[in-house]
């Protein structure tokens, strides 16, 4: 991960959807959770990744539970990525957007 936050491309200029994973270096799940999660969201949505040990608030707010994966302001799963939640997210985000 370089910087505070960095964004996985999607193939879609314009992506519908956002996810964030709030993760940190060197933690061996959240290089899991980013490796299922990619190929699920290439082509509809954006992924953001954050960095906790780059803001207080973030370290203070997760600790040592990383990764957790947000759709907005709702958490879909920590520590491991629950693939039915995120098609769920992705599914209700193509319905509103039609």
């Amino acid at each position: 991960m370089a910087g505070p936050t960095t964004v996985i491309p999607d193939s879609v200029a314009d992506a519908v959807h956002e996810f964030v994973v709030y993760s940190r270096r060197g933690c061996h799940l959240c290089e899991i959770m980013l490796e299922e999660l990619e190929p699920l969201c290439r082509g509809r949505a954006r992924v953001q990744v954050r960095d906790i040990d780059t803001r207080e608030e973030w370290k203070e707010s997760f600790g040592e539970m990383v990764p957790v994966l947000y759709s907005g302001e709702e958490e879909i799963c920590r520590f491991h990525l629950e693939r039915q939640a995120v098609l769920n997210a992705l599914s209700s985000a193509a319905t509103r957007s039609s």
